[in-house]
């Protein structure tokens, strides 16, 4: 008998648990994670830039953390910000793990270190599903990508405590609805805030660190419809996440 569900819960399970111990961890510290989930190309890293430059002007003590199947190439432009950032390159793991989180942040992380950006593989199946000890979870989509991105991901826009829409000084070029997109993240998300960034223009830039830092000073979050009715008995500290579905590499067990 095929024992697929039971092998996916149990992962999902044992990377709640460790997520819930990372985020304890951090919060003691006064670490508060931001997961930064989106396509490849959505232009994420171009904000996280000015996002982290913002920071060091602001004299916010923040750090980033990159993940990337291959090269450092990310890693390596948000280190012109300034700030510590660290490359991990998943050897072909379509998400990051929170075990995997906790492993690399040990031993590099600054002590006073208020906010981790974490920017996730470029991907909106597999990260979609993995608790990573967050505060906020922020999920992008350029306006190149199409009204219907949200329809096509919903756990990943499901989830998510805020919603970013990038390259927006290319719009009206590619013809972006706007008003559509927005319509169907709230068909799937009832309620969450949509934010309008460029990183090329600097319209809406700091606007991510400002909901960053408000959650990480106890300000409450947007809590996903999804996320409630998917209620994980291993959520902790008022946490809670969704495991709808789970894709990419799972061997089938049989009995």
């Amino acid at each position: 008998m095929c024992r697929v569900v039971d092998l996916r819960q149990a992962v999902l399970a044992k990377n709640d648990a460790s997520a819930d111990e990372l985020r304890a961890l951090l919060a003691e510290r006064g670490t508060a994670v931001v997961n930064l989930l989106s396509s490849p190309g959505s232009g994420k890293t171009a904000l996280l830039e000015r996002e982290l430059l913002r920071a060091r002007e602001r004299s916010v003590p923040v750090a980033a953390l990159s993940a990337d199947l291959a090269t450092e190439n990310d890693a390596a432009r948000l280190a012109r910000s300034g700030v510590p950032v660290k490359q991990v390159l998943t050897d072909g793991l379509c998400h990051l793990e929170a075990g995997m989180l906790a492993g690399h942040l040990d031993g590099w992380l600054p002590d006073d270190t208020r906010l981790l950006f974490v920017e996730n593989v470029g991907n909106l199946v597999c990260p979609a599903s993995y608790d990573l000890g967050e505060t906020l979870r922020v999920t992008l989509a350029s306006v190149t990508e199409g009204e219907d991105k949200p329809l096509k991901y919903p756990t990943a826009f499901g989830l998510a405590h805020l919603v970013v829409i990038t390259k927006t000084d290319i719009a009206e070029a590619v013809e972006f609805d706007e008003a559509a997109f927005r319509a169907n993240v709230e068909r799937v998300n009832p309620g969450v805030e949509v934010i309008r960034t460029s990183a090329r223009r600097g319209q809406g830039v700091g606007a991510l660190l400002d909901r960053a830092l408000a959650a990480a000073d106890g300000a409450p979050v947007h809590a996903p419809v999804m996320a409630r009715q998917h209620r994980h008995p291993h959520a902790g500290g008022g946490h809670t996440h969704a495991h709808p579905e789970v894709t990419g590499t799972m061997a089938h067990t049989h009995s």
